[in-house]
């Protein structure tokens, strides 16, 4: 797959590539365009990469920064959160990379020095385009690319890298503009081994109720969470929402003390320093929120386990993924 998208990209293809997470997909797409970027020597922004998440947009500065640390590419991020001191310094020296959002992408187009920046990008790489296919950010997106193209000098290439999804055509044909994507799509299958589990309470899980001041049938669910992750050396949990993983981190630290919490609203520094422990091992259990489901790199993952029914097939089938 990376030596088909690759070469497809270096032949001047507008693609969606669509492999599993962790199959090396993001590189496949970054290294030729990194690569054309140094050849040509052109200034202001010549790349935009389009993600769902704030927090993935932090993890791609970083992974991107250490691709062009031995060139003179720059790369930054745009998004609500940026200060006014670094959007000053985009404005007045432009990097070579932006990697924004779908909502900041449409409030930085109508400024006439962003404007002027825009005129000479060369490519939008949308990550897990498939996060927008069926929303009103799609919608978004796809007006931003539009008027984008409007600011260009020039037809921009379009690269979409997607998980696997059973309709990607479809997906190429929306972000595709006037001519649809070419679908590269992996072979690569992973092993999966999925387990279905509704516990009940027995008499420890009545005992451990009475004092932790839950329901017996909540103190059961702690408790199958905990064996599990004594069964692997680093396991993602997965709640529906930031309240509950909350609530559910809180009881399982209460039993044992190498799990955190990671979700979209906690500090900047926090969300670091739990990926960076995860990573080193220190965190054996980390309950997440869909953050997590997409590509930040958190290192290796044996188990995932998803609490409660997810809202869609898809974030399963992306979740069971990482």
């Amino acid at each position: 797959m990376q030596i088909a998208a690759i070469a497809a990209i270096r032949r001047g293809s507008d693609v969606i590539v669509v492999a599993p997470t962790g199959s090396g997909k993001t590189e496949a797409a970054l290294l030729p365009v990194l690569e054309s970027l140094q050849q040509s020597n052109q200034l202001g922004i010549q790349v935009l990469y389009i993600t769902p998440l704030r927090a993935l947009n932090r993890d791609m500065v970083e992974r991107i920064k250490r691709l062009v640390i031995f060139t003179k590419l720059t790369v930054a991020v745009r998004h609500g959160d940026t200060p006014p001191s670094e959007r000053r310094k985009q404005a007045a020296v432009p990097p070579s990379v932006l990697i924004t959002t779908p909502e900041t992408l449409q409030a930085i187009l109508p400024g006439k020095i962003m404007q002027r920046h825009l005129r000479g990008v060369q490519f939008v790489i949308i990550d897990e385009v498939h996060q927008f296919a069926h929303d009103r950010r799609g919608i978004q997106l796809t007006i931003g690319l539009q008027r984008l193209r409007r600011i260009a000098e020039h037809d921009f290439r379009r690269i979409g890298l997607s998980a696997t999804v059973g309709h990607p055509e479809a997906i190429a044909a929306v972000f595709g503009g006037e001519k649809p994507l070419t679908v590269l799509q992996s072979n690569l299958e992973k092993q999966y081994e999925y387990r279905l589990e509704w516990p009940r309470p027995i008499d420890k899980d009545f005992e451990a109720a009475r004092d932790l001041y839950i329901t017996p049938e909540a103190a059961a669910g702690l408790s199958a969470i905990d064996d599990s992750l004594d069964e692997s050396r680093s396991s993602l949990v997965f709640v529906n929402a930031r309240p509950l993983a909350e609530l559910l981190g809180s009881r399982l630290a209460m039993v044992r003390q190498d799990v955190a919490v990671h979700h979209g609203s906690l500090p900047r520094e926090e969300r670091t320093r739990v990926e960076a422990g995860f990573k080193a091992g220190e965190i054996r259990g980390l309950v997440c929120t869909s953050t997590l489901e997409l590509g930040i790199d958190v290192g290796t993952v044996d188990q995932v386990v998803q609490y409660n029914s997810p809202r869609q097939v898809t974030s399963l089938i992306q979740r069971v993924g990482r």
